[in-house]
């Protein structure tokens, strides 16, 4: 892995580590694994069903991959005090391994206890208690690091879940500065650490900021409030007479559903086609499930019936053009049928909408009935009393004002081109993140294995100060 931090210096004495992967290391380090300086412990546990608010702290197994990051600074459940003595104690220092995961660049997850109280962990858990003096946040960065991502990964085992064992953890090799000097990487990485996840924060921030304006701008011009050909309001409006609606420009039209399409179609009643006619890739059902939040269609092809069945229920094929939505759950939901995805089946929980190109082009009512004021007047509209439920009838009665078409298509277009704009933002950004966190990974291991000498530049930084030379890289390291 190439070194993140080219602005820091190397140490001036290194020797061989006599390690491939590790290289060369301070002449003053030590490497040792960790069968030579502590001891492993498997842990032991309930399950889920003891959680409770308040209690003792207890880590699971999951929470390594989801809650925490090299530090378990708290935990995310408790368990009774009754129960306590039924799981594995864990002390302050202690590293935890994750004993079985997905994939081997995820097995043997790791993170340092910092919990100063009494705290427990559950099963699936390897625990590591150290002999030697060290600084546990040390700990937590060195087992945690690339390096030792690396190693684990050679060591994990199984098919379909992967497992790792504490033989095995016992030859993970890391690296041992002096304690002073651990104390002093620490007090580097926690800063920069820091400056990282601050900037992480931020971007992640502005990815909701993003969607916020993306949806305000599209409803805008979909409800008319803008004008998306001039960028200005229309130049009068009138009562739309619909609840979610409110004005609506003056030369918009108002009608029902039912009067701007050719059919609302229900999809197949459950005894027409029942779940054990599903084949794999046969001719997809579009279910509820399929129907993604940006008006696209990601089929199960298991969720799929044979091309004899689906001649059957030739009534719910869907065309090009055509718009699916949920009629349960999360109803309203919708997405529109592309050439690519003739000739597949409205599922049982969808119903299918059909337009009058003439009235009302596709394109433009997919935007309406994702809006939030549609799905909100459907949601209220909807029957049943565990989960809603949409009926062609309910669908065909609401209420639209529609824009003549040459207008329609327009608003589409500019609808596109925002959605472009926003998506190229939002790559732009998640791949600013990925950068960041990318760097981080590899400061921390050339920081930890000895390939930068970082004992100068954490003497000279402040307690609290803004992004400074030191940190800088972060900085260099996104701006492309």
């Amino acid at each position: 892995m190439p070194t993140a931090a080219a602005s820091l210096p190397s140490y001036a004495e290194t020797r061989d580590s006599g390690l491939e992967w590790l290289g060369d290391v301070p002449t003053h380090w030590e490497v040792r694994r960790l069968g030579q300086i502590g001891t492993f412990a498997k842990g032991r546990g309930g399950s889920k069903e003891d959680e409770v608010a308040t209690g003792v702290p207890c880590i699971r197994y999951g929470d390594l991959y989801t809650t925490h990051q090299n530090f378990i600074c708290h935990a995310r459940s408790a368990i009774p005090e009754g129960l306590a003595s039924e799981y594995t104690p864990i002390g302050f220092g202690d590293v935890l391994f994750a004993t079985s995961g997905e994939t081997l660049d995820e097995i043997g997850k790791s993170a340092v206890n910092l919990i100063p109280s009494e705290a427990r962990c559950g099963g699936d858990i390897l625990v590591f208690r150290c002999k030697h003096r060290v600084d546990a946040r040390y700990m937590g960065y060195t087992t945690g690091a690339w390096s030792a991502t690396v190693q684990k990964a050679r060591m994990g085992r199984g098919i379909t879940v992967m497992h790792i064992y504490g033989d095995q953890l016992k030859r993970l090799a890391v690296t041992l500065p002096p304690l002073v000097e651990q104390t002093t990487i620490v007090r580097f990485l926690d800063y920069v650490d820091g400056r990282i996840r601050r900037a992480i924060r931020e971007k992640e921030k502005l990815l909701e900021l993003l969607d916020e304006q993306r949806l305000v701008v599209m409803e805008k011009a979909v409800t008319g409030q803008v004008d998306v050909r001039t960028g200005e309001p229309f130049p009068a409006y009138k009562d739309s007479r619909v609840e979610w609606l409110q004005e609506t420009p003056e030369h918009w039209v108002g009608l029902t559903l039912g009067a701007a399409t050719t059919s609302v179609q229900t999809g197949p009643f459950g005894s027409q086609l029942h779940a054990d006619e599903y084949v794999a890739l046969g001719v997809p059902v579009i279910n509820p499930s399929h129907l993604m939040t940006d008006g696209r269609i990601a089929p199960d092809h298991s969720v799929a019936v044979t091309e004899h069945k689906a001649a059957q229920l030739s009534r719910h094929r869907l065309a090009p053009g055509d718009i699916v939505m949920a009629r349960r759950g999360e109803v309203g939901r919708s997405a529109l049928i592309q050439p690519s995805e003739a000739g597949w089946l409205c599922g049982t929980g969808s119903l299918r909408v059909r337009t009058r190109p003439t009235m009302c082009q596709p394109e433009y009512l997919l935007l309406v009935l994702n809006s939030s004021g549609v799905r909100a007047a459907l949601q209220l509209a909807s029957i049943g009393s565990t989960m809603p439920n949409l009926n062609a009838e309910i669908v065909s009665r609401l209420r639209l004002h529609l824009p003549p078409a040459a207008e329609q298509l327009a608003i589409a277009e500019f609808c596109r081109e925002v959605k472009a704009r926003h998506d190229a933002a939002i790559r732009h950004t998640r791949r600013k993140i990925a950068l960041l966190r990318e760097y981080r990974e590899r400061l921390i291991a050339d920081v930890v294995t000895g390939k930068v000498d970082v004992r100068e530049a954490a003497a000279n930084l402040p307690e609290i100060a803004p992004l400074d030379t030191v940190a800088s890289g972060v900085a260099a390291a996104v701006s492309a």
